[in-house]
């Protein structure tokens, strides 16, 4: 199929939903809400290609502020792939990004491994692998440590989200912290914030993201109780495995290896606190 035929333009509310209904289909498991959120973050960060009035395949290619941009939700309807559409697509899309960002802004991505070679080619580097994990939720009693996060809390969320994501995403986070379908909780010590985590109800099971902790203790404590909010379902782990502490996390609960994937980045990556990251936000938008 010749693309010079096909129609690249912005998605509406309705057009992205379609793909992120094609994703749930394909197995990437999002959440009940993700797409509400995703939008919500950046209205104008989704892109995708039609054969007339069909959408044939997109992604999201959303700005943080101009800072930084972030490349995910690259899906090409089944019916359309191996036709050289998705490499038209995908390089067309990291062009309007840029185009989007301040000069010398970074790309991020999560790349399954099968692409990665691609995504190379494009000009992205690996930073570090992410695994998935699962494991059944279950009881563990309550650590009086941990408690339900509110909103006089933000302040000190939004801080160490700074330090681990290496930019600040504060319209994200509050649309993300705010979800009907998640629960967030955090870590303090004599009013000193130590970790949080956000749990959030997906088309299968549950996925925790992110989880952010000074150290494996208060990793730990997180965990247990977001699993603990999950009786009985699946419970999904996305670490950073160049941190040693997210690893022993996943081997201490003996938690399942899913899948896995790589964070590249396209530029100089931010300056993030890997050492404190037990598990990614997502996968879509970093």
């Amino acid at each position: 199929m010749k693309t010079s035929s096909l129609i690249f333009r912005r998605l509406t509310f309705k057009e992205f939903e379609t793909l992120v209904n094609w994703a749930a289909l394909e197995g990437w498991n999002p959440g009940l809400f993700d797409a509400e959120i995703f939008w919500a973050t950046d209205p104008e960060g989704f892109y995708g290609y039609f054969e007339g009035d069909t959408l044939i395949g997109g992604g999201s290619i959303v700005s943080y502020d101009g800072e930084f941009g972030f490349m995910g939700f690259f899906i090409v309807h089944p019916d359309y792939r191996a036709k050289g559409i998705g490499r038209n697509l995908w390089q067309q899309r990291q062009d309007t990004l840029l185009a989007r960002l301040q000069p010398n802004a970074a790309i991020g991505m999560d790349g399954v491994v099968a692409m990665q070679p691609f995504y190379q080619k494009g000009g992205f580097k690996i930073a570090y692998r992410d695994e998935r994990y699962e494991k059944t939720g279950c009881f563990y009693p309550t650590n009086p440590l941990v408690q339900p996060c509110t909103e006089k809390d933000w302040k000190g969320i939004n801080a160490l989200d700074l330090e681990c994501f290496g930019l600040r995403r504060k319209r994200f986070l509050k649309l993300w912290l705010e979800a009907t379908n998640v629960k967030t909780f955090q870590y303090t010590v004599n009013e000193s914030l130590l970790g949080f985590a956000v749990i959030r109800q997906c088309q299968t099971g549950y996925k925790i993201g992110p989880l952010f902790a000074e150290n494996e203790t208060v990793a730990a404590a997180l965990y247990e109780r977001c699993l603990s909010e999950s009786i009985d379902k699946p419970v999904f782990l996305d670490i950073p495995v160049c941190n040693e502490a997210a690893v022993n996390l996943v081997q201490q609960y003996k938690a399942t290896y899913v899948f896995e994937c790589a964070r590249m980045y396209y530029g100089t990556p931010p300056n993030s606190a890997l050492k404190k990251i037990f598990g990614i936000t997502s996968f879509e938008l970093g």
